[in-house]
């Protein structure tokens, strides 16, 4: 193939997915991120690649599973629903788009400089509650 050509070839993208539990347990979340992809026209296994890593409920396996998801260069890393899953990706790499979400607030949490301006390399999504009335 000409040098030229080549260097216009598209690779696949590789998402690499950093989950709290085990995959049994986030079946339905998993369904729906795909399906997400799929709406935006990125099926897995046709015109995409996604890297699941699994804590199984271990969070102290998380920093090892972010760090191996950026050693093997994805494109971008999105996590589980959940805040420990966000930050251990947070703290594995600046460079590498980390997507979220969470039900905590972002920015309390330490995971973005704020809602209007996230700044960084994360972006994402928090399920604020209702205060409680009396």
């Amino acid at each position: 193939m000409p040098l030229a050509v080549r260097a216009q070839h598209k690779t696949t993208p590789v998402i690499g997915f950093l989950g709290d539990l085990s995959s049994n347990a986030a079946t339905q979340v998993v369904a729906g991120f795909r399906e997400g992809l799929s709406e935006a026209g990125y099926v897995e296994g046709q015109n995409l690649t996604i890297e699941y890593r699994w804590a199984e409920g271990r969070f102290d396996r998380l920093p090892a599973l972010a760090a191996d998801l950026v050693d093997r260069k994805v494109d971008l890393i999105a996590t589980m629903v959940g805040s420990p899953s966000a930050l251990a990706a947070k703290r594995a790499t600046s460079t590498i788009p980390i997507v979220f979400s969470v039900g905590v607030d972002p920015v309390a949490f330490g995971l973005v400089a704020s809602l209007a301006r996230p700044g960084g390399n994360l972006t994402g999504m928090t399920v604020f509650g209702y205060p409680r009335w009396r």
